[in-house]
Protein backbone atom coordinates (compact mmCIF):
# COMPACT_ATOMS: atom_id res chain seq x y z
CA UNK A 1 0.00 0.00 0.00
CA UNK A 2 1.35 3.56 -0.85
CA UNK A 3 2.20 5.63 2.15
CA UNK A 4 -0.15 8.53 0.83
CA UNK A 5 -3.00 5.94 1.29
CA UNK A 6 -2.02 4.69 4.78
CA UNK A 7 -4.94 5.67 7.41
CA UNK A 8 -4.35 8.07 9.76
CA UNK A 9 -4.19 7.63 13.56
CA UNK A 10 -6.91 10.33 13.66
CA UNK A 11 -10.04 10.83 10.95
CA UNK A 12 -10.14 14.13 9.60
CA UNK A 13 -13.50 15.43 10.85
CA UNK A 14 -15.99 17.06 8.65
CA UNK A 15 -18.86 19.47 9.14
CA UNK A 16 -21.83 17.91 10.16
CA UNK A 17 -24.59 20.13 9.40
CA UNK A 18 -27.59 19.13 11.12
CA UNK A 19 -30.24 21.38 9.23
CA UNK A 20 -30.57 22.42 5.58
CA UNK A 21 -30.44 25.89 7.00
CA UNK A 22 -26.42 25.20 7.31
CA UNK A 23 -26.47 25.11 2.96
CA UNK A 24 -28.25 28.75 2.49
CA UNK A 25 -25.98 30.29 5.01
CA UNK A 26 -22.86 29.01 3.59
CA UNK A 27 -24.59 30.24 0.21
CA UNK A 28 -24.67 33.39 1.45
CA UNK A 29 -21.15 33.12 3.22
CA UNK A 30 -19.47 32.73 -0.13
CA UNK A 31 -21.41 34.92 -1.64
CA UNK A 32 -20.81 37.73 0.11
CA UNK A 33 -16.46 36.87 0.29
CA UNK A 34 -16.84 36.65 -3.99
CA UNK A 35 -18.43 40.06 -4.09
CA UNK A 36 -15.88 41.03 -1.28
CA UNK A 37 -13.13 39.25 -3.44
CA UNK A 38 -13.77 41.19 -6.69
CA UNK A 39 -14.30 44.41 -5.56
CA UNK A 40 -18.33 44.27 -6.07
CA UNK A 41 -19.93 47.09 -3.39
CA UNK A 42 -23.16 46.44 -4.87
CA UNK A 43 -23.85 43.18 -4.45
CA UNK A 44 -21.78 42.84 -1.37
CA UNK A 45 -24.05 45.29 0.41
CA UNK A 46 -27.50 43.26 -0.66
CA UNK A 47 -26.08 40.65 1.37
CA UNK A 48 -25.00 43.09 4.69
CA UNK A 49 -27.75 42.89 7.90
CA UNK A 50 -29.37 46.18 8.66
CA UNK A 51 -27.58 46.22 11.53
CA UNK A 52 -23.92 46.19 9.95
CA UNK A 53 -25.02 49.30 7.83
CA UNK A 54 -26.77 51.22 11.08
CA UNK A 55 -23.54 50.78 13.04
CA UNK A 56 -20.87 50.97 10.33
CA UNK A 57 -19.67 53.79 8.69
CA UNK A 58 -20.32 53.75 5.27
CA UNK A 59 -16.91 55.26 4.41
CA UNK A 60 -15.54 52.13 6.22
CA UNK A 61 -17.65 49.51 3.82
CA UNK A 62 -16.72 51.08 0.99
CA UNK A 63 -13.06 50.34 1.55
CA UNK A 64 -13.62 46.56 2.59
CA UNK A 65 -14.87 46.38 -0.79
CA UNK A 66 -13.01 48.17 -2.61
CA UNK A 67 -11.57 46.56 -5.60
CA UNK A 68 -7.97 45.74 -5.21
CA UNK A 69 -5.86 43.70 -7.74
CA UNK A 70 -5.85 39.72 -6.78
CA UNK A 71 -7.38 38.65 -3.55
CA UNK A 72 -8.80 35.46 -2.55
CA UNK A 73 -10.47 33.93 0.49
CA UNK A 74 -10.73 30.47 2.12
CA UNK A 75 -13.72 29.39 3.98
CA UNK A 76 -14.17 27.18 6.50
CA UNK A 77 -16.66 24.33 7.88
CA UNK A 78 -19.33 26.45 10.02
CA UNK A 79 -20.55 26.26 13.11
CA UNK A 80 -24.06 27.31 14.43
CA UNK A 81 -27.73 26.48 14.60
CA UNK A 82 -30.79 26.70 12.66
CA UNK A 83 -30.72 30.89 11.92
CA UNK A 84 -27.13 31.86 12.77
CA UNK A 85 -23.94 30.53 11.92
CA UNK A 86 -20.15 31.13 12.35
CA UNK A 87 -17.86 30.22 9.57
CA UNK A 88 -14.00 30.87 10.17
CA UNK A 89 -12.22 32.50 7.25
CA UNK A 90 -8.78 33.73 5.71
CA UNK A 91 -8.24 36.82 3.76
CA UNK A 92 -5.37 36.55 0.92
CA UNK A 93 -3.58 39.52 -0.83
CA UNK A 94 -0.13 39.41 -2.61
CA UNK A 95 2.15 41.58 -0.74
CA UNK A 96 5.53 41.59 -2.76
CA UNK A 97 7.09 38.13 -3.39
CA UNK A 98 4.36 36.93 -0.02
CA UNK A 99 0.99 36.30 0.77
CA UNK A 100 -0.83 38.48 3.44
CA UNK A 101 -3.14 36.44 5.49
CA UNK A 102 -5.83 37.32 7.68
CA UNK A 103 -7.75 34.96 9.57
CA UNK A 104 -11.60 36.16 10.94
CA UNK A 105 -14.65 34.87 10.96
CA UNK A 106 -18.24 35.58 9.45
CA UNK A 107 -21.48 35.19 10.90
CA UNK A 108 -24.86 34.68 8.55
CA UNK A 109 -28.10 34.80 9.98
CA UNK A 110 -31.55 34.57 8.63
CA UNK A 111 -33.52 37.49 8.24
CA UNK A 112 -36.77 35.50 7.38
CA UNK A 113 -38.00 34.16 4.66
CA UNK A 114 -34.79 32.49 4.07
CA UNK A 115 -33.16 35.59 3.44
CA UNK A 116 -29.63 34.95 4.94
CA UNK A 117 -27.27 38.07 5.62
CA UNK A 118 -23.87 38.87 7.09
CA UNK A 119 -24.20 39.78 10.31
CA UNK A 120 -20.27 40.46 11.48
CA UNK A 121 -17.97 41.13 8.70
CA UNK A 122 -14.88 39.51 8.58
Amino acid sequence: MPAWARSHNQPARQANPTDPDYVFALAAANRFLHAWQSGDLENGMVLVSDGIRHSQNADKLEEFFSAATDRAFEIGAGRGHRGRYRFPVVLLAPKGAHVARRASEIIVVNAGKNDWVVDKLP
